[in-house]
């Protein structure tokens, strides 16, 4: 038996699935499975069936069969020589547990080995602990600042050891249930301590060397630092030192302002920080639409945070406790005082401590371990996913290479990583969000475009929350409507922003996006009003019109 994997067009559902299933049986194939939001079937046919057989097969149920690629059988995949293991992982964080949960499920003996806390960035210092305090600064500023009249309410200053000491409370009480406690239940191998590549089958740890027929590498990436003379010589936070901050700074400094950089910039400014964020560029979120750019540059100033953009930085320095920094800003010399420094310029991969180079892994100018669309690296036996392959920095992206690793070195399925509609959010007030390609990426791409923009005091649900700086952008193929991409700069975004998710990666258009129901005085709505906004002012049409 052969094992093969088809690239099937025109499935939409699992009665789809259920009919592609029936047409490969009938001409012999075995444990097939199909999927149409995959569009794809795997299957096994017999040596002495033509696999074109299969094509014709699925061409006469009305589908349309592309590339087709025998693959690796799961015997084949988990070879047969003596090691330890069948798979190896270094790293514990969302990409491993993704890969170690699946290769658990083929039947794999997985260990896993971790140097410092189960369950990575997310968990520990990332996502959890950043978008809880998040939520405490909104709390504190709309009770400090409150757009309903007869509507009295204050806030006193902020106690941050204890606001702390619940953030630390409950990334222990995540990291238990989604991590540390799912060791035992998947029963793969826990290894503390740092791995080191002694050639391409063995790794050592803690002076004991390791076997393993399969690799894969998921180190993440910590906080980088820029080349500014003096930096390294003050006391600077990092996106995870600032995080355990047991007292409010009276002034915060961030240098860059991505989105790390703005989403702690304002959460410090909502606990009552004075807080200046300063970038080289000139312009805000550079690689964003410029409708968002503007409209998050707006909010940001309109709350009372200072930006300085387009700054040459001269170097930094530290008096007592007061950071300064030396900037040239349109040729004028400014100084910066703060009494708290972030950095927040960007993450590198952890690979340092590896040493690659003896099991012959290549890297990138960042140190970044380079990767095929299957996340293998130039060792075939050797596989690399998330963050420290430098993609889009978002956990479920990792999550989702790690499960693509897993499939393909354990189950031999040869499954491709698509990340051509990956949805982004950055937690700030209004949020911003963003699937799928902007309007510059869209004409790079030799798409005849058609754009419309809405800004947000157009959308009902912004207008009656009396917070109505923001915008909603859809990018759209001109010819034929097919939507590109959307942008939005919103309260909520981030929820807004799966829908039009499924809009981008099902080809709907923008005739479909007006033919569904959005229910009124959602933020959802901006979606169908900026579809309507095509051929229609929207600012003159009465209610749910429509």
């Amino acid at each position: 038996m052969k094992k093969y994997q088809i690239n099937i067009q025109g499935m939409t559902c699992t009665g789809c699935e259920e009919h592609v299933a029936v047409v490969l049986e009938n001409m012999g194939a075995t444990n097939i499975k199909a999927s149409f939001w995959k569009g794809e079937a795997i299957f096994e046919l017999p040596e002495d069936i033509d696999v074109e057989n299969a094509k014709k097969a699925i061409d006469e149920a009305t589908y349309q069969p592309g590339e087709i690629e025998e693959v690796t059988s799961q015997e084949d995949a988990v070879l047969g020589e003596d090691r330890d293991y069948d798979l190896l992982i270094i790293g514990s964080g969302g990409t491993a547990f993704s890969a170690a949960i699946k290769a658990i499920g083929y039947g794999a003996k997985v260990g896993m080995i971790e140097r410092e806390t189960v369950g990575g960035t997310c968990v520990n210092i990332g996502c959890v602990p950043s978008k809880t305090l998040l939520r405490a600064g909104e709390i504190n500023q709309q009770a400090n600042v409150n757009p309903f009249v007869g509507l009295w309410t204050s806030a006193g200053s902020v106690e941050l050891a204890p606001l702390v000491k619940q953030k630390n409370e409950l990334v222990s009480e995540l990291r238990n249930q989604k991590y540390v406690r799912l060791i035992d239940e998947y029963g793969f191998d826990l290894i503390e301590g740092e791995a080191k590549f002694i050639d391409e089958n063995t790794v050592e740890v803690n002076g004991k060397q390791l076997t393993s027929k399969r690799y894969l590498i998921a180190t993440g990436a910590s906080p980088s630092l820029p080349t500014i003379p003096g930096l390294r010589d003050v006391e600077y936070l990092t996106s995870t030192t600032i995080l355990e901050l047991k007292k409010v700074p009276k002034r915060l400094t961030v240098i860059g302002s991505g989105y790390i950089g703005m989403e702690l910039g304002q959460l410090f400014h909502h606990l009552g920080s004075e807080v200046t964020l300063m970038q080289r560029s000139e312009c805000l979120l550079k690689e964003y639409d410029p409708e968002i750019s503007k409209a998050v540059g707006q909010a940001l100033l309109e709350q009372g945070i200072n930006l300085v953009k387009g700054a040459t930085f001269e170097r930094v320095e530290q008096e007592g406790e007061i950071k300064k920094v030396h900037v040239s800003v349109d040729g004028k010399q400014k100084v910066i005082e703060s009494d708290q420094l972030l950095v927040a310029t960007g993450r590198e991969p952890n690979t340092d401590s590896l040493d690659l180079s003896a099991a012959g892994v290549e890297v990138g100018p960042q140190k970044e371990i380079i990767i095929n669309d299957y996340a293998q690296t130039n060792n075939e036996k050797i596989y690399a996913a998330g963050d420290v392959t430098l993609g889009p920095q978002f956990v479920y992206v990792a999550a989702y290479e790690g499960g693509i690793a897993a499939d393909n070195v354990i189950g031999g399925l040869n499954r491709k990583i698509d990340l051509s509609v990956v949805p982004g959010v950055t937690f700030t007030n209004p949020a911003v969000a963003t699937v799928g390609l902007t309007e510059e990426q869209a004409k790079e791409a030799g798409f005849e475009v058609k754009t419309s923009v809405v800004p947000l005091d157009a959308v009902p649900r912004a207008i009656v929350n009396h917070e109505t700086t923001g915008v909603f952008k859809i990018v759209a193929d001109a010819k034929t409507l097919k939507v590109l991409g959307v942008h939005v700069v919103a309260e909520n975004a981030g929820e807004v922003i799966y829908a039009a998710t499924l809009v981008v990666k099902f080809g709907l258009t923008v005739e479909d996006l007006r033919e569904s129901l959005a229910p009124y005085l959602t933020m959802a709505e901006g979606l169908k009003l900026a579809a309507l906004a095509f051929d229609k002012d929207v600012s003159q049409l009465s209610c749910c019109a429509g």
